[in-house]
């Protein structure tokens, strides 16, 4: 049986990627800021509720991030940003989820293969950046693609099988995609959920520090 640890797990995307690892009989622990207290953006809510773990685990999946401050929305114009809701943005997506991840050293195995797969998404790709807009949430997204994919240089060093990869779900009709309508519609929490366990089940080691989508397919920095 596989331990696996979800962190930010009552959300749309974590909760149900929990429920499907728990169905692929996982020994599955979920973290989360309403049922733990883990505040990203409080170091000393992260230090409490990520030391009292106790590892290791074979995969860890990190689904937290915010689009924009609460009541906010993506900028569509460079005049609409404003400094203090960027903080923000990149205090949850980027920063935050950096100190999650520095963790990560004693919580994998030392040796055998493991997986964590980092929830980014497709519009922190600055070479698939074709629209422009989103200013905040583009910015904070490319930064945690920088450093998982550091992330996965630095544990490659000591764990030979440990893999670390960005991951984007696709549009997932979530309270976080309310309001969004795209073209080709949106996927079901449990569908992104299997799609993202299938990838996460099949990355090689020679694939750590990429950035997939929920098919698989590599995504440009």
């Amino acid at each position: 049986m596989i331990d696996a640890l979800v962190i930010g797990a009552s959300g749309g995307i974590g909760r149900a990627v929990a429920r499907e690892m728990k169905a692929r009989g996982g020994n599955v622990t979920t973290l989360s800021r309403a049922e733990d207290g883990l505040d990203v953006t409080d170091p000393d809510a992260v230090r409490r509720v990520m030391g009292a773990l106790e590892g290791p685990f074979q995969t860890i999946f990190v689904s937290v991030g915010i689009l924009a401050p609460e009541g906010g929305a993506p900028e569509k114009q460079l005049s609409a940003i404003d400094p203090e809701e960027m903080r923000r943005v990149f205090a949850v997506n980027t920063i935050g989820v950096a100190h999650v991840l520095s963790w990560l050293p004693g919580l994998l195995p030392r040796r055998g293969r493991s997986v964590t797969g980092v929830l980014t998404a497709r519009v922190g790709s600055i070479g698939d950046n074709r629209m422009g807009g989103w200013y905040s949430y583009r910015a904070s997204k490319a930064a945690l693609n920088q450093i998982v994919h550091g992330a996965a240089v630095e544990l490659g060093r000591s764990r030979r099988d440990a893999i670390v990869a960005a991951l984007h779900p696709g549009t997932v009709d979530t309270p976080f995609t309310e309001g969004f309508d795209p073209p080709h519609g949106k996927d079901a929490p449990e569908e992104s959920a299997r799609n993202l366990c299938d990838v996460m089940e099949r990355l090689t080691p020679e694939q750590s520090g990429g950035f997939y989508d929920y098919a698989g397919r590599e995504i440009p920095w």
